[in-house]
Parts: C-alpha cells; structure tokens; sequence
C-alpha cells in the first residue's frame, strides 16, 4: 500500500553505503543468471525438483543436509490476496524439499519460520502529535494453535497456510530487511526466536511485498518533507547482506529469493510498487539470490524460482567448519 512521503529521520543510524540506482546496477550479478530453471527441471543430477521422467530428485552430490527457511510476509493492508495465495501454493513448495534426499541418502531435513515486514516506531506529526506504529519486529508469527514459533519439516505442509495468514494490520511502512536482521539477530538474543538458527544449515530467506523496502533502525521519526526511504536515514539494502554473512559466516552458507515488483505493475492481486532496494539486495547478495515478480497473478512460479534457487545454494553448500 502506498506510504506518505513527508518524513525525515531523527536519532543516530549506521554509516550509508555509496549506491546507485537500480536500473544502473540491475538485478542480478554477472555470475548468475536473473531466473534460474524453475523446480521440476531436475535432470537427476541433484537439482531440487522432480526429474523430467518423473521420478523423484536424485540425491545432492554434497553440500547441505539441512535448510532453515525464513519467510518475511507484508501484513500491510494490500496484502490480503498475496498471502492466501502463498499459503495456497505452499504444498507444492513443500513436496519439492520433501522428496528431495541429502548426499548421505537421508531426506532434507527443513524448518519453516514466518514473520512479517512490520517494525515498532514512533511517528512524530508536526504538530507534535505522537502516533505509535507496532510491528512484529522480527518476532517468528506462532499463530494457528502451534507449539513453537517455526514449522519442523512433519507439519509445514499441513500448517503453512494457515501461519502465512498474517494479517493486513501491519505498518504500511515495510521494513521487510530490518524485520529479516531483528528476526536473525535481536529476537535470536531475547530468546524470542532461539534455537531456530541451525550452524550446519543452508539459510534460506523469502521476501514476499508489494512495497519495495524502507528499513531503518531510527526508533522515532518526525514528519517532514521527502521520501523516507531515499533519505539519509535509510539503511544501506547491500549493509544486509553483510549482516547475513556475519550471522552464517560466509555468503555461501545463505540465499534469498525476493517476490515483489521488479518494475511498477498491475496483477489480479493489485498495484505493486517497483522494488528498487530489494532489487539493490539482491544483487549485492549475487549467485545466491533471485528476484521475481509479484505481478505474476499467481506465485507458484515465482516459488519454483525460490526452491530452484535454494537448490543451486545448498549443492555448494560449504563442508562443515
């Protein structure tokens, strides 16, 4: 949903890194192609997906014999639509990590966790009138009568639906890589989110938003002139991707599959606005990462890009340290 433009930042935030405008830089490294096979091009040479003969995936030459999958879900007020029809294209998500087998002949071992682009801050008006926006801030969703704040592989196909029904209350101001980052980091501290993170497992990262991304780590904001998210508070999209090589080590230990508007567009699900910092991540992430459109009506493709991408990540998948 469309954000008001008249903001600026107070309070103390990270050094910036120098960018450039997307449609300069692209989307998508040199080294790695914009759209990877799709799931079900398996050639029985360890791809994740079904091979063309129909049979079930070959097991994975090497690499990762676990994945900890995390989705970040818009759960601002255009997004009702898009989260039914993630939950609804999940099990065919779920059956491509379910047949497919480890290097040692034992099957993906996966864990599914959810939160959404929402985080807490306080909105000063010009007059002074405060209003206090409230996000999950990284806080895995244990919505639907679960046990824990993430799905073990026996029950993601049978509860991803109904967890990825976030809600349309969130701030409509997305935040969906600050929200990744206190997901990995703050929330793993507090206890919030513990023992999801798992050393010897490939992390996989979804974001899934018709907005593109306006994170900033400033607890308080004063109404002004200009856009907040091109302004001097704004975090850095490519600061993320360092982050996430801090928290796995190295970035051959992540990937990320990113499904919003790679251009402005229109789909049966509504308006999407075009992504430029999630387009900017995704290409300081490189070979690990794919970018998707949201405007495809329908998101079983651009989960077959997510699974296909992780596939690729998870085959070189770096030995134990």
């Amino acid at each position: 949903m469309s954000r008001t433009t008249a903001r600026l930042v107070i309070g103390s935030v990270l050094a910036l890194v120098a960018c450039g405008s997307s449609s300069e830089r692209g989307y998508a490294s040199d080294d790695a192609p914009a759209t990877p096979a799709p799931a079900g091009s398996g050639d029985g040479t360890g791809t994740l997906g079904p091979r063309a003969d129909g049979g079930a995936p070959a097991a994975s030459a090497g690499g990762c014999e676990k994945m900890d999958i995390v989705f970040v879900v818009d759960d601002s007020g255009s997004m009702g639509e898009e989260q039914a029809n993630l939950g609804a294209n999940f099990p065919k998500f779920v059956s491509v990590l379910d047949q497919t087998k480890a290097s040692n002949g034992t099957p993906i071992d996966y864990r599914v966790a959810v939160t959404t682009t929402g985080k807490s801050f306080k909105r000063i008006g010009p007059f002074g009138i405060a209003d206090d926006e409230k996000g999950d801030d990284g806080a895995f969703r244990n919505n639907c009568g679960g046990q824990k704040r993430w799905l073990e592989r026996s029950e993601a196909a049978a509860s991803f639906p109904c967890r990825a029904q976030v809600g349309t209350g969130g701030p409509g101001d997305e935040m969906p890589l600050e929200c990744m980052r206190l997901a990995l980091t703050d929330r793993m501290a507090d206890g919030t989110n513990a023992g999801f993170l798992r050393d010897d497992a490939l992390l996989a990262v979804v974001i899934l938003t018709d907005e593109d991304d306006c994170s900033f780590k400033a607890t308080q904001l004063n109404e002004g002139f200009g856009d907040l998210c091109e302004g001097s508070g704004a975090e850095a999209p490519e600061a993320y991707a360092l982050t996430l090589d801090v928290i796995k080590g190295e970035r051959a230990r992540w990937a990320t599959a990113v499904i919003a508007g790679k251009t402005s567009c229109q789909s049966t699900f509504g308006a999407a606005a075009e992504a430029k910092r999630l387009g900017r991540f995704v290409t300081a992430t490189g070979k690990n990462a794919v970018f998707s459109s949201i405007c495809e009506g329908d998101l079983s493709k651009a989960l077959e890009e997510a699974i296909a991408k992780f596939g690729e990540a998870c085959r070189s998948f770096p030995s134990p340290r």
